[in-house]
């Protein structure tokens, strides 16, 4: 079995897209995963999984969502391996003590043709970003609400991505590794 984390996009935001927490790991039990753990509403999960089709785990729990509340949210599944290794990678560490200010997007795929000079263009004085195969890092001091670049970052990417700040990143961590 490998130790798995869950990533949902946009449930549980402005009273959109509820799914409770309780529902979704009784979810998560009812496709094979073993040990679920969740954290905070936004839809942060971590369980053991003994299949290794990830892509066919989110197929089948978006359907689930689907067949209970009547949408199909985008979820992203890594391994704790996947996630140890994007923290490893910050490449803003100075941040970390400012935990509010960096954030991480997990993405669906690697990008094939990112529009980097989009990301000039949409990048404020102060912020710094980050594209790897799999982690769009951004450093964004003045918030990330405020940040036309974290507003426009998945369109200049080209593919789906869920972000969390640092401070979740670790305790989404933090939580995997205890269940290891």
């Amino acid at each position: 079995m490998k130790t798995c984390i869950a990533l949902f996009r946009g449930i549980n935001v402005g009273g959109r897209n509820s799914l409770p927490m309780k529902e979704l790991a009784a979810l998560l039990e009812g496709l094979g995963a073993r040990k679920v753990r969740t954290y905070i509403q936004s839809g942060n999960a971590a369980f053991d999984y003994a299949g290794g089709d990830f892509a066919r785990l989110r197929g089948r729990l978006a359907s689930a969502v689907m067949g209970r509340r009547g949408f199909a949210p985008e979820v992203l599944i890594l391994t704790l391996a996947d996630l140890e290794k994007a923290m490893e990678g910050n490449p803003f560490p100075e941040a970390e003590t400012e935990p509010a200010t960096l954030h991480l997007g997990f993405l669906a795929s690697t990008p094939t043709a990112p529009d980097l000079k989009k990301f000039e263009a949409l990048k404020a004085p102060g912020e710094r970003y980050r594209l790897t195969r799999r982690v769009f890092y951004l450093h964004a001091p003045d918030g990330f609400g405020k940040s036309k670049l974290a507003a426009g970052a998945e369109k200049a990417i080209g593919v789906p991505m869920t972000v969390r700040n640092w401070r979740t990143v670790c305790a989404i961590g933090a939580m995997a590794r205890e269940r290891a």
